[in-house]
């Protein structure tokens, strides 16, 4: 498949939504609200059988830092660092990415004050009905699905003409400012990990950095629960969609752990780092060279944990499907698709597991 010049496309509408569901801040704040009936749509009783790799039997996450990479005295070992991370994880940390403490601590700082705002205040950015943008729930199909413990805020960023600014918080004062500063730096940090990743494949750098030129960021709420803390998840088991992903923790509290020889190994994020995974479409373009992985969030029984992930997917307009210069003389495992026909799939099928590469998948 051949990456095509990016075209001016505006953000399609009617792509999927989520049904409506009650407030889990809210529930995690009121025992007498939280009753056995209620607390039954969260329990997870599949996670009695998972086996949870901890404390000095758990594998480290690869740690890959940007001044090695751009550094031509570091660069080679650093890049073979990255593949090995690409290739055998789908995950890894990312430090000294040159975004500015401010500008993070900003972003974080105005996180937790917009999830410290009443209700009713954080309830006028509410997703409205057929859109998935806005504060409440995602990925709710029906009234009988397990739900995750955990409120969120979708919201598109890039490129700016993307951006509806009705759903953007005008509380914390400071919170669209900050949340602009903190996109558009992180764009340029993606497309610095895309472009190495592109060298590593062979690949003009610029046919990645241009193809993932869409993003949006999903702020995360996941309220503590000391009765079902180990019974329930904060988000289901999943492998994201987009091409790269890059998520800032407000805490020190951990909660993601991702799946690995099918033992769950929790991540500790590093101070100042962002922990980095690959997504679905970019496995479908690398022809499975790199693979995405499932990852999930649990819960904490004593304390709030909050996040923000960056999405970073490709443009509307766009294909995916296997690169050719990636296949060569040799097959594509994946079958291609437009963008709009890869989203509306995603948005409406069952949000769990690695269903979205198993779908594209072509038959041997």
């Amino acid at each position: 498949m051949e990456v095509e010049k990016t075209v001016e496309t505006p953000l399609p509408k009617g792509l999927g939504s989520s049904v409506r569901v009650r407030n889990v801040q809210a529930l995690s704040a009121d025992p007498n609200e939280l009753t056995a009936e209620v607390l039954e749509r969260y329990i997870r009783p599949e996670m009695d059988d998972d086996i949870v790799v901890s404390g000095d039997n758990s594998e480290v996450v690869p740690v890959i830092d940007m001044a090695r990479l751009i550094d031509e005295k570091f660069m080679e070992e650093e890049a073979a660092k990255l593949k090995v991370a690409c290739e055998e994880w789908g995950f890894f940390q990312f430090v000294n990415h040159g975004i500015s403490e401010k500008v993070m601590e900003e972003m974080k700082a105005n996180i937790k004050g917009f999830f410290e705002l009443p209700l009713e205040e954080r309830e006028t950015v509410a997703q409205k009905s057929g859109e998935l943008e806005g504060y409440g729930q995602a990925f709710v199909f029906s009234e009988e699905q397990k739900l995750d413990w955990a409120d969120m805020m979708y919201i598109s960023t890039q490129p700016p003409r993307f951006r509806n600014f009705k759903i953007w918080p005008a509380q914390p004062p400071s919170f669209r400012e900050s949340l602009e500063s903190y996109s558009n730096e992180l764009q340029k940090v993606a497309h610095c990990i895309l472009g190495f990743m592109a060298k590593n494949l062979g690949v003009n750098p610029e046919k990645l950095t241009h193809f993932y030129g869409s993003q949006s960021v999903r702020i995360n709420y996941y309220p503590p629960c000391r009765d079902a803390h180990d019974k329930i998840l904060g988000l289901t088991p999943h492998s994201d969609a987009g091409g790269l992903t890059l998520l800032l923790q407000t805490s020190s509290v951990a909660g993601l752990q991702i799946r690995k020889n099918d033992v769950w190994l929790p991540v500790n994020p590093l101070p100042g780092a962002f922990v980095v995974n690959i997504g679905d479409s970019l496995e479908v373009l690398t022809n499975g060279k790199y693979k995405s992985i499932e990852h999930r969030a649990v819960i904490n029984a004593d304390k709030e944990r909050m996040s923000i992930a960056a999405f970073h997917s490709p443009n509307f307009g766009e294909t995916i499907g296997p690169l050719a210069e990636i296949v060569g003389d040799g097959k594509p495992l994946y079958m291609t698709l437009s963008l709009q026909d890869f989203a509306k799939l995603f948005l409406t099928k069952t949000y769990s597991g690695k269903n979205m590469t198993e779908h594209m998948k072509l038959n041997a």
